[in-house]
């Protein structure tokens, strides 16, 4: 079955940087977009960044864009997310995200990246 693990979180202070990985198993991993999203507690889940099947393309949240830079290693089926300049309001739990073609979304448990001083 389709399984993604998180990694990477953690407790950072305003301006640094933390780099998050999503490995992935039990899907063609090359085959498919991949996302990541984030969530506050009390507010929807929203999409950080997605990136397209071979890696080429991607695209970000306007509130992200210029500090956080979605990646991909296909021979490893790992996505990754690195988080530069983090800001307090960064503050989430970041899941990765697979939609299949059947329009079925999966998602990992998440990892909790907290930036504060």
């Amino acid at each position: 079955q389709v399984q993604l693990v998180e990694s990477g979180g953690g407790l950072v202070q305003p301006g640094g940087s933390l780099r998050l990985a999503c490995k992935t198993s039990g899907f063609t991993f090359r085959y498919y977009v991949m996302s990541w999203y984030r969530q506050v507690p009390g507010e929807e889940r929203t999409l950080v960044a997605v990136i397209t099947k071979d890696g080429g393309v991607a695209r970000y949240g306007d509130s992200v864009k210029g500090r956080f830079a979605i990646s991909r290693d296909n021979a490893r089926n790992t996505l990754f997310l690195q988080m530069n300049n983090l800001k307090p309001e960064d503050t989430a739990v970041y899941y990765c995200s697979l939609r299949d073609y059947g329009g079925t979304n999966y998602w990992g448990q998440g990892t909790q990246v907290t930036v504060s001083s």
